[in-house]
């Protein structure tokens, strides 16, 4: 027995759309447990980064199994857009893209047809997988293209020089400021609120603006959240379950330190 897919629409991406302020924070410990205690906590969405941290696919399944029943939208980040490793990862159950280093609005393009089904897209067709229940869903193919987040992420120079043209793409919901590389590849490591990087950060959000696109940001520092929150921007990152862990266990040991 079939029946419709309860995930589509995709709320996140409505909310998206919309332009709601909506805060999330990364999740690099590659653990389903973490990534249950993160969803519980109530954010509007969590990343489960594929980058820069251990994920391997069965990782991200038990990670997507723990966050099923939360209020929080997962959101993941590959490695690159490729687009074998973004069909696998929809078939896993993805509904929501950042994709990093995206530096072009031919890369954007590329990004976007990995997602979709034909004729919209290149994505190759599987009748059942976990995104549509193992075959469960009746509808999921027919309404899935127009379900799914894609974020640019905005961090190199190629990408700062061509944020206009990616933010005008069809199909692209948003981009996000990638501050740590897009700070080192204009010669300020480690320094993301350098007047250079905070200038970079204007032209994004106004690219963004002006396409009518949501801008985001990865912002761990309290003071700087609250700075591009003012700013206007539209969804972003205030922490991480790594840093969390780490913060609380240094605390904690030095209210014992003799």
């Amino acid at each position: 027995m079939t029946q419709p897919y309860q995930g589509i629409p995709n709320q996140f991406r409505r909310d998206l759309l919309d332009k709601k302020r909506l805060i999330g924070c990364w999740c690099m410990m590659a653990s389903p447990i973490s990534a249950e205690v993160m969803g519980k906590a109530g954010y509007d969405w969590i990343l489960l980064d594929g980058e820069h941290a251990p994920n391997e696919l069965s990782d991200f399944v038990t990670q997507l199994m723990a966050l099923k029943d939360s209020p929080t939208a997962p959101l993941v980040r590959p490695q690159w857009a490729d687009p074998i490793l973004i069909k696998r990862l929809m078939d896993i159950g993805f509904f929501n893209f950042l994709f990093p280093m995206i530096g072009s609005a031919e890369e954007a393009k590329a990004a976007v047809a990995a997602t979709r089904y034909p004729p919209e897209g290149i994505r190759g067709v599987a009748l059942m997988h976990r995104g549509n229940q193992y075959g469960y869903v009746s509808d999921y193919h027919d309404k899935v293209n127009e379900n799914v987040a894609v974020i640019a992420q905005i961090e190199s120079l190629d990408g700062l020089n061509n944020v206009e043209e990616i933010a005008k793409v069809d199909g692209i919901d948003g981009i996000f400021i990638g501050p740590s590389d897009l700070s080192t590849v204009l010669g300020h490591f480690n320094d993301p609120m350098h007047l250079e990087v905070q200038d970079a950060v204007k032209r994004i959000f106004e690219a963004g603006r002006a396409a009518d696109t949501a801008v985001g940001i990865l912002a761990h520092v309290e003071d700087h959240a609250r700075r591009y929150l003012d700013m206007g921007l539209n969804f972003v990152s205030i922490g991480a379950d790594l840093a969390l862990l780490k913060g609380g266990s240094l605390a904690l040991r030095e209210r014992f330190r003799d």
